[in-house]
């Protein structure tokens, strides 16, 4: 996501230049979707796949309202996604926020017929409630799930979570390092969208930063980044981080987190510096909320 600008300007090359070398360390789950860059984040990744398609895995997400306010169809959008990842199928296909004017039930079923043609491949649902997801699921078998989870946004773990764990649904989770804040990164400039969002205005900075110190600490004890820490989490989890970074550094430290393996008792740790509703702001502006289940939104 934050190749395409969302989080201040950034620098194409340097973006490819990172996609490349991610590919290059073996990584080959690639997740976007429509909305990054209103289809600009798709193109990017299309150009920086080109010639190295075979072996990647490729996700994109969709919503049925486009941002002038017109609609369009699960078919509509997938073709569009196609036709800008210049490729023939995409791998594991998301409705990246249920549309209150569509039932789930319904958005999943004109997937499934684009699945059955060969556009798509798994079916993926994003942030939505426990009942949402049995909903859909009962329709036709949901591949993935995505939802924000990390240390500072832990409200899945409730009902979702399990959810996803007894219907037998891959958990995918989105900013896993907090929007960076717990790796020790804020907005970079002011078109940055973080600037807008509750939880990086300066209270809550001040905040969350005191219970950062745990992260910051436990990193200085095992000799490696809070980012790492981070990650080495949510990885403990079992589910599927999807970090994202523009900034070959940043990539190299993520990767190495999977080597990190943390004992029970720095869990309990982590854990207990970042308990469920403690978190302060909101994960999004009010507006943006609507769209967030309300069995995900205590921190």
């Amino acid at each position: 996501m934050g190749l395409s600008h969302v989080y201040g300007q950034a620098d194409e090359a340097q973006s490819i230049a990172t996609l490349h070398r991610a590919i290059e360390l073996g990584i080959n789950f690639f997740d976007t979707a429509t909305a990054y860059g209103s289809g600009h984040n798709e193109e990017l990744l299309g150009r920086t796949i080109a010639g190295r398609r075979n072996g990647l895995v490729l996700a994109s997400k969709f919503t049925h309202q486009r941002s002038d306010g017109s609609r369009v169809t699960a078919r509509e959008a997938v073709e569009a996604s196609l036709g800008r990842l210049k490729v023939e199928r995409i791998d594991l296909y998301y409705l990246h926020r249920v549309d209150p004017q569509v039932p789930v039930e319904q958005s999943v079923g004109e997937l499934r017929m684009l699945q059955d043609a060969g556009k798509i491949g798994g079916i993926g649902l994003s942030e939505v409630s426990a009942e949402q997801l049995r909903s859909a699921h009962a329709v036709t078998p949901i591949a993935a799930l995505q939802s924000e989870y990390s240390l500072w946004t832990r409200g899945v773990e409730a009902e979702i979570l399990p959810t996803a764990r007894d219907l037998g649904i891959a958990f995918v989770a989105y900013s896993p390092l907090g929007r960076g804040f717990l790796a020790g990164a804020g907005p970079v400039d002011e078109n940055d969208r973080r600037n807008i969002h509750p939880r990086f205005q300066a209270e809550a900075v001040a905040a969350n930063a005191r219970r950062r110190r745990a992260i910051e600490d436990v990193a200085e004890r095992l000799h490696v980044s809070p980012a790492q820490v981070s990650l080495a989490w949510v990885l403990a989890k079992q589910v599927v981080p999807i970090p994202g970074t523009r900034h070959i550094r940043h990539l190299e430290d993520n990767w190495a987190a999977g080597a990190i393996q943390l004992d029970e008792g720095t869990i309990e740790e982590l854990e207990a510096a970042f308990p469920h509703g403690a978190t302060v702001g909101d994960r999004y502006p009010a507006e943006q909320m609507k769209s967030v289940p309300a069995d995900a939104v205590p921190a």
